[in-house]
């Protein structure tokens, strides 16, 4: 059948030798995926040579879609290689297929007819013209037209063009138009035809203007007969009417009984004065209106807005310590800091009997459950719960709400989530409040700001309702991943409570109490039917997810319960067990690698700490001497921080170099060169100081470094290692990389409480206070 390399566009070689099928009255383009119907023999029979062999199969397009027996010269000279997708027998003879457009290709020779064509052709690329900005323009104004078309039609949704201007390719762009609105077949035939790619959007933009130029003209004369009926003199003789008819009968004017309505509501509901004041003055305004007046509708939806409102309900708060902290922890597994911090929060309140007080700011890294932990509290709690989700939001009226002046004005989020909660004291979490920006309309942030001031909520006013609203019995949380972008006047008014990426421990710990369970269940799978050994479980931890919560690690377990689920179906099996061994079987090959240290004490090699959104990771870094004039190289991604903490180290080692048995004009000529592998990943912060001085003394020395050892920390100009973060997560990176010392610095010496014990017990942590310190226990 032709020699080719990879089926799909990649690799298809100059000529290639494919079954050929004719379309009648259809033309399929690169990039398009189409369905329809064979019946006739020969194309039966390529359909069935194509799958038998590759799914490759080359569609052209007859000139005349009434011959039924066509030859070469009755179809058209460019068609398309495709991919057979699906095949599905209908009743009858008739064969249902889906096929996936891949490259154009002309027609060279027919090289057999019976029993189904059987065709030469030669794939044709792109002609792309070397003038960039043509092309540009061209796709601008093509994408213009399509805009135009799309507004001006109603067969294109506008969801079409979204998908289309997100293209990027400019011949994409013209096949995906050119399918979608061209209605002849010759003009479709034409584009397919055009290989040079500037020429086919010129093709295409003359069509668009065409059918814009008849679409408008439809346009003007359907307004045109429109206008001939003058629909608000017909609405007012039938209003009165209706008015005339309810006065004969005796009945009420719809607009009074219905202000009646929201009056008699008005007066059971424990309204504020205030509220109850202004909703009675708008029912006595809209009784006086007529029905068909537009401000009818205005005050109605502001009177219902007062009325729904949760006046006078609230839910009982059941404080039992006991319950929350057991709620807490059979819902998340570790977070003990965390737990601790809500339960001395809310034994306070039980004690004052006083929901204010801070609000706590749950900070950590994606995943790692603190909206969750929000929802725990809530339940545990028994107030309603609701969430408001703050990404992205840039207007202060999302806050706040619009004036009733505006058209389409609504309350804010404040007020609506409040409306919906059921309850006057839900506990009201305001999630990625770090994802707030802002811009012309104002600053949301700054909105935040009563409403979280426990001092100042209980008359909290929104723009809308324009009446105070007592937010002082909600108990708001917040959540973000970072305080770096919030402004210093709404974190004031918050408790920051950090929460840190898991530990390996503690995702094995979620893993098989939460996550397998839930994801068996959603699977219809049983406990005893699919296993997960601990072994299995900290591989899919360690080398196919890379993350700081578990949001990966859940969907790889989800990934294995699938394929088990199918292997069940077809194999008929009734227990499967996840081991190392298979892992492999059911997610394939590993996605990351293990964290190593050096394998043998090496010149100019030390095994450094760095720490990750995603966890601690062990860094090698390698400093090499070459004769030279005194430059100093820097490669593998490191940010300016970085750099300069390896010229402070540089610096230092010049000023001590008899001391440190190094020649002290070093500088004058030699080299150095310092690098730190998987240089695609950006690097930076000044914890590498002391590793990266270490690497530099040990290879102009030429002292080789224990490979036992690791270390992190910042230097000076003097030589003293100062303190660094992250310290949890960088010394269980060590410990998974067999790691046995560790240098420190002295001022971390208090975060060694933070360290998970199992660390601890098989991690010799060593203190350093100047270099010396570090060389003594790092040098060999």
């Amino acid at each position: 059948m032709g020699t080719e390399e990879t089926i799909g566009l990649e690799k298809i070689v100059d000529k290639r030798v494919l079954p050929l099928l004719p379309l009648r009255g259809l033309t399929i383009f690169p990039y398009m995926v189409l369905h329809f119907d064979v019946a006739r023999e020969k194309s039966v029979a390529a359909l069935e040579e194509a799958m038998e062999n590759d799914q490759i199969i080359f569609l052209v397009s007859q000139r005349d879609i009434a011959v039924d027996f066509p030859e070469q010269e009755d179809m058209y000279t460019v068609g398309t290689i495709s991919r057979i997708k699906q095949v599905l027998k209908l009743p009858g003879d008739n064969i249902r297929v889906l096929v996936e457009g891949l490259q154009r290709a002309s027609l060279d020779k027919m090289i057999q007819t019976d029993p189904y064509f059987m065709a030469e052709v030669i794939p044709k690329e792109n002609i792309i013209d070397t003038d960039d900005l043509k092309t540009k323009a061209l796709m601008r104004s093509v994408l213009d037209s399509f805009e135009e078309y799309v507004k001006l039609s109603n067969k294109i949704t506008q969801e079409t063009f979204v998908s289309v201007s997100a293209v990027e390719d400019a011949g994409q762009i013209s096949d995906i138009i050119a399918s979608n609105v061209l209605l002849k077949m010759e003009d479709k035939q034409s584009v397919l035809e055009c290989f040079d790619v500037s020429e086919r959007l010129e093709k295409v933009l003359t069509i668009l203007k065409n059918d814009i130029e008849i679409l408008e003209i439809e346009k003007t004369i359907n307004q045109r007969i429109r206008q001939q009926m003058d629909k608000s003199q017909r609405e007012y003789y039938l209003r009165e009417q209706i008015k005339a008819i309810q006065k004969e009968l005796g009945e009420k004017d719809s607009v009074a009984q219905e202000a009646d309505e929201l009056k008699a509501r008005l007066d059971e509901i424990p309204v504020s004065d205030e509220a109850r004041e202004k909703a009675g003055k708008e029912i006595e305004r809209m009784a006086k209106i007529s029905s068909g007046s537009p401000e009818l509708g205005v005050i109605r939806t502001y009177v219902e807005w007062i009325l729904d409102m949760p006046w006078g309900k609230y839910t009982e708060d059941d404080i039992d310590l006991g319950r929350v902290q057991k709620t807490l922890d059979s819902d998340h597994y570790g977070l003990d800091k965390v737990k601790e911090r809500v339960i001395e929060h809310l034994a306070v309140c039980k004690l004052t009997q006083n929901m204010k007080g801070n609000i706590l700011c749950f900070v950590g890294p994606p995943g790692v459950g603190k909206t969750s932990i929000a929802s725990s509290i809530a339940r545990a709690l028994g107030r309603n719960f609701v969430r408001m989700s703050l990404g992205g939001v840039r207007d202060e009226a999302e806050i706040r709400g619009h004036r009733r002046t505006y058209i389409g004005a609504i309350p804010g989020r404040v007020i609506s989530s409040l409306k919906h909660s059921d309850s006057m004291n839900p506990l009201f979490l305001l999630d990625e409040v770090d994802k707030m920006s802002n811009d012309f309309r104002g600053d949301p942030a700054a909105a935040l700001l009563e409403v979280l001031d426990p001092e100042q909520n209980s008359t909290f006013r929104d723009h809308y309702m324009d009446i105070d609203i007592d937010l002082s019995q909600v108990m708001f949380i917040t959540t973000a991943n970072t305080t770096d972008t919030l402004p210093r006047p709404l974190l004031d008014r918050m408790e920051v409570i950090e929460l840190s990426s898991y530990t390996e421990e503690e995702k094995l710990g979620i893993a098989l109490n939460h996550l397998v369970p839930k994801q068996l269940k959603l699977h219809g799978e049983k406990p005893s039917n699919l296993i997960f050994e601990e072994e299995a479980m900290r591989e899919i931890i360690n080398l196919y997810t890379m993350e700081s919560g578990v949001r990966t690690l859940e969907r790889r377990i989800a990934d294995v319960c699938r394929k088990v689920a199918r292997e069940m179906a077809e194999k008929n099996r009734r227990r499967i067990r996840i081991k190392p061994s298979n892992l492999s079987k059911y997610l394939g090959v590993p996605k990351f690698r293990k964290d190593v240290s050096v394998e043998r004490d090496e010149v100019g090699v030390v095994t450094g700490l760095a720490w990750t959104s995603a966890g601690g990771r062990t860094l090698l870094i390698e400093a090499t001497p070459m004769r030279g004039d005194g430059k100093l190289e820097l490669t593998g991604q490191l940010g300016d921080v970085m750099k300069e903490s390896a010229r402070a180290g540089l610096s230092f080692i010049r000023s001590k170099a008899e001391d440190l048995g190094i020649d002290p004009d070093f500088y004058k000529n030699t080299d150095l060169h310092i690098h730190i592998p998987e240089g695609a990943i950006p690097k930076d912060g000044p914890s590498a100081g002391i590793t990266m001085a270490t690497a530099i003394i040990s290879a102009l020395s030429n002292r080789p470094v224990k490979r036992s050892v690791a270390m992190t920390g910042e230097i000076t100009l003097r030589g003293r290692v100062l303190p660094i973060g992250g310290l949890k997560e960088k010394s269980i990176a060590a410990h998974r990389a067999g790691i046995k010392k560790i240098i420190i610095p002295a001022e971390n010496q208090r975060d060694l409480e933070d360290v998970p014990e199992n660390v601890r017990k098989n991690i010799k942590f060593i203190i350093a206070h100047d270099l010396d310190d570090v060389l003594e226990n790092a040098l060999v």
